[in-house]
């Protein structure tokens, strides 16, 4: 009898064994149609970036919700990257917003050469609303930029513009 119900446990355990292999692991989620590299032109309408007409944005929106945005203009002055955040409001539309630090510039040569450089003068925030392609390869976008001081105040600058970016590839 003993060995009939350990007989009967081992097939019972088999059984399970045997669907839970079969069942695999969950299927993960669809990835958004934003994940990726992307290319973009940007032209402000106002504020102090408006005179710049050859202004390019690269994105890199990551799959958990997160975004570096760097531009052919970081140099000048130097300035970092951009970091944030995006989501997918609906179907095909998104909305990004990141922050970049801004520099000021040495009083003289001779305070780069001590170690003064270009230091901390504030900050801007870019907020993206962002419609993509039907076919996923490019998206148009609106950008508002905001941008403060080192304390947090506004200053004067801030601006809008239109951005049309393509999916980065080889």
């Amino acid at each position: 009898m003993r060995t009939f119900r350990i007989s009967l446990c081992l097939i019972g355990l088999s059984t399970l064994l045997a669907f839970a292999g079969c069942s695999g692991p969950a299927p993960a989620a669809a990835p958004a149609a934003l994940i990726g590299a992307w290319r973009g032109d940007v032209q402000f309408s106002n504020g102090a970036l408006a005179s710049i007409k050859d202004l390019r944005f690269l994105y890199v929106f990551n799959a958990g919700g997160t975004m570096t945005e760097s531009s052919n203009y970081d140099g000048v002055p130097p300035v970092p990257p951009a970091y944030g955040e995006w989501r997918e409001t609906e179907a095909n539309t998104f909305e990004a917003r990141y922050t970049f630090f801004t520099t000021q510039p040495p009083a003289n040569v001779k305070a780069v050469l001590t170690g003064g450089g270009w230091l901390p003068a504030g900050s801007g925030v870019l907020s993206e609303k962002i419609q993509l392609s039907a076919d996923g390869r490019s998206f148009d976008s609106t950008i508002k930029l905001e941008l403060f001081d080192k304390s947090g105040k506004s200053v004067d600058g801030s601006g809008d513009a239109k951005a049309h970016a393509v999916r980065a590839g080889f």
